[in-house]
């Protein structure tokens, strides 16, 4: 579990079709590294991977089938130059973002960046080609004031259309001077996350794959009595 608040950038090298190597740059590689310890899980772009191998200061994992198909880690040429670093999160640690949990549900592609007086204002969509994946997975669970890991980083959702077919974060100065949402071009892939308890509220309404079948023993009125809205 993590909480979305980024500690560290890194650099990624692949050594085989699914181990692949994490260099931890910059002046605070230290909270990352200090006390790193092999199978730890490090949250990569808002990926949780399993260390197994710890080399001075970049460390080794092996990625799943199914981690480099959802996700960034396999389509490096399309994501930003560095990658976004955070350790899982302890027990009485401060709960700053928002519950992330470094399962990735897919894609999305940066739209477009204005820079404001005080932040700066990003729009996220699906890549033509990852559309489906995006209805499916991310869509639904997107609304206003909402939360939403965006490359692992803890945002909150300012504004989006009716269908979720998009989204806009503003990202504050040191977010994004702190994270590699500054290296992001437009047209650049990301790894999106949605909020966990919008899938959990999801499951309890009886949806499935986006067919709105709802169980007949759970209703609104009967998640409003148990304390769940």
């Amino acid at each position: 579990m993590f909480t979305g608040l980024i500690q560290s950038l890194g650099s990624i090298r692949l050594l085989e079709k699914d181990r692949l190597s994490v260099s931890v740059l910059g002046h605070t590689s230290q909270l990352i590294l200090s006390d790193l310890a092999i199978g730890d899980s490090v949250a990569v772009d808002g990926i949780c991977l399993t260390v197994e191998e710890i080399m001075g200061d970049r460390f080794v994992a092996t990625v799943s089938p199914e981690t480099l198909d959802r996700s960034t880690l396999g389509k490096r040429n399309q994501a930003a130059t560095y990658v976004n670093l955070e350790t899982s999160v302890r027990v009485g640690s401060k709960l700053g973002g928002h519950f992330v949990t470094g399962h990735v549900d897919g894609i999305g592609s940066l739209i477009e960046s204005v820079s404001t007086d005080k932040a700066w204002e990003m729009t996220f969509t699906a890549p033509p080609s990852l559309r489906e994946q995006w209805e499916l997975y991310i869509a639904r669970y997107i609304i206003p004031k909402g939360s939403i890991s965006v490359n692992g980083i803890s945002l909150t959702v300012a504004d989006c259309d009716s269908q979720g077919s998009w989204f806009k974060a503003a990202v504050i100065p040191h977010t994004y001077a702190e994270t590699n949402l500054n290296y992001l071009k437009i047209g650049d892939w990301v790894n999106i996350e949605s909020d966990i308890l919008g899938k959990y509220v999801d499951k309890l309404l009886g949806y499935r794959n986006g067919d709105r079948k709802q169980q007949d023993n759970i209703s609104l009125a009967f998640l409003a009595e148990n304390g769940y809205l």
